[in-house]
């Protein structure tokens, strides 16, 4: 089988985790696959969707296309797989609005695809109202990644951990105030940030670490608590819980948001706990702080609860999916 896969950015982490760590698993149960970045040329992506009569499907990574750029994938295309993993039918900064181009350009590529791949329930209802054919895949994460050891420095340090992009790096700034009021309470706590940029504290100490792909996950693995903080609207909780992923792979307690499959997540695994208002967050931040015990059990039934997740079990439901619509 030959898979033609059209990303409008590979270089993103949503490809990464969405196509890029399965192509090994597809082309061993032999799926060719052939990753394209969407041109901005029009005559260039006409090109590129003309090239789609020579593959058996094609798999769209998340981008929205336009009434012309649907017309003619869908002239040359013998099948069309859509897969998305965060609310493209809105506005990061008006989630309160349907009426707007995204939603538009969100309803005439899901109807245009023969078969939709979500990222989560919430994702996979929007998905319905346009094409009866969803099928929900969470994000997978190469969970071996993650063991790295006994990496955790031996300071007598407790350290709290946020993992995320520049663009993300305002949910964290959500929680000055707590993690303000932590540093006043303790003097043997570190706030570290994986990122590409950083925030500024006065009560706590904070780590710096710069995010690569190479040190993120002993980067994550030397700490004790993870924070996933969300704001609730109609955007976020399209969020596929990555992060929380990452926590639990790397042996982390969580505390996060109840927004989107973070509750979930949560719940489920027993691995953390979770946390509405400020008051909240400083209780719980401060009871896995004082409970060691408590932080180790939650990381036992973390690591135990992302196998699932793991790559190689999200790559077989995503390769029964595409030979299931290739099929069909």
């Amino acid at each position: 089988m030959k898979l033609l896969i059209i990303s409008n950015n590979p270089s993103r982490p949503s490809f990464r985790q969405r196509v890029e760590i399965f192509l090994e698993s597809f082309h061993s149960n032999g799926i060719e696959a052939e990753v394209h970045k969407l041109p901005k040329c029009y005559i260039e992506r006409w090109k590129l969707f003309k090239k789609a009569e020579k593959f058996d499907a094609v798999l769209l990574h998340k981008k929205c296309l336009n009434f012309f750029d649907v017309k003619c994938l869908r002239k040359h295309a013998r099948k069309i797989i859509y897969d998305f993993d965060d609310a493209v039918m809105y506005k990061a900064s008006r989630p309160q609005s349907e009426n707007t181009s995204h939603m538009r350009l969100f309803a005439r590529t899901a109807k245009m695809a023969d078969c939709v791949i979500a990222g989560n329930d919430y994702l996979a209802q929007h998905a319905r109202r346009f094409n009866k054919n969803v099928h929900v895949i969470p994000t997978g994460l190469v969970v071996d990644d993650y063991k790295t050891g006994d990496v955790r420095p031996n300071d007598g340090k407790v350290r709290l951990v946020w993992i995320g992009s520049s663009a993300t790096l305002k949910y964290l700034e959500q929680l000055k105030a707590v993690l303000e009021q932590i540093g006043q309470k303790f003097d043997n706590v570190v706030l570290r940030i994986i990122c590409d940029s950083f925030l500024k504290f006065k009560n706590i100490k904070v780590e710096e670490n710069r995010w690569s792909l190479e040190t993120q996950a002993s980067d994550l693995s030397a700490c004790d608590i993870g924070l996933a903080p969300l704001p609730d609207n109609r955007f976020t909780r399209g969020k596929c819980g990555y992060k929380i992923l990452q926590y639990m792979a790397a042996g982390l307690a969580a505390t996060a948001s109840p927004v989107g499959v973070n509750r979930q997540f949560i719940e489920e695994s027993r691995a953390g706990l979770l946390a509405e208002n400020e008051n909240q967050w400083v209780e719980i931040i401060t009871k896995l702080i004082n409970d060691n015990s408590a932080r180790q059990q939650m990381a036992a039934n973390a690591k135990e609860y992302v196998k699932k997740f793991s790559r190689d079990v999200i790559a077989q439901k995503i390769i029964k999916t595409i030979r299931a619509c290739v099929a069909s």
